[in-house]
């Protein structure tokens, strides 16, 4: 086994032990989307994305590609493609940073600091600039529209104790559950 191909092996397995969803596109493991939560402290708390991320052959001396799925309104994301305009992501990528270091450090830095100087979404960054407080309030309203885990197909975190589910909709629910039972 090749060192990259070990090296791809080894992160893509410490992602998925660590706190984020993990599911896999096809039979190989160079392309898969993360459930990624918005970090606490910033309009996009309560969000959760659906992000695709490929792996290049040359992975981990060449950077992933990272793509949102669900629509983010971000200075620093296409709001059409779901493309991330990150440095460390695109230009200053080192083989010591791992998947982890991207949803675990990267991208909640990219949510809490955008860079409206150098924007994929001129729209985002106009508003930031000119309006901060207008600019979180749509934030949080694509949050709503677009980042609920229900729109990644993520249980919610949690359901309140007045919301009662019919018997129908308990059974229902419980086919939804894939893939092997935890220990």
């Amino acid at each position: 086994m090749s060192s990259p191909s070990k090296r791809r092996e080894m992160d893509l397995m410490k992602l998925m032990m660590s706190d984020y969803k993990v599911e896999m596109i096809n039979d190989g493991m160079q392309e898969f989307y993360v459930h990624f939560h918005g970090p606490s402290d910033s309009p996009y708390h309560g969000g959760v994305w659906k992000i695709r991320v490929e792996l290049p052959d040359a992975y981990p001396y060449k950077s992933p590609s990272i793509g949102f799925i669900n629509k983010m309104y971000h200075p620093n994301v296409d709001e059409m493609s779901g493309s991330v305009c990150l440095d460390v992501i695109n230009q200053t990528w080192s083989p010591m940073f791992d998947l982890v270091n991207v949803f675990e450090v990267f991208l909640p830095q990219l949510l809490l600091y955008p860079n409206p100087s150098d924007p994929l979404n001129g729209e985002a960054a106009a508003l930031m600039m000119r309006d901060r407080a207008a600019y979180e309030q749509k934030v949080k309203e694509y949050c709503q529209r677009y980042a609920k885990p229900e729109d990644v197909g993520a249980e919610p975190e949690e359901k309140s104790s007045d919301e009662e589910m019919s018997e129908d909709e308990y059974d229902s629910s419980d086919e939804a559950v894939v893939g092997p039972v935890d220990p």
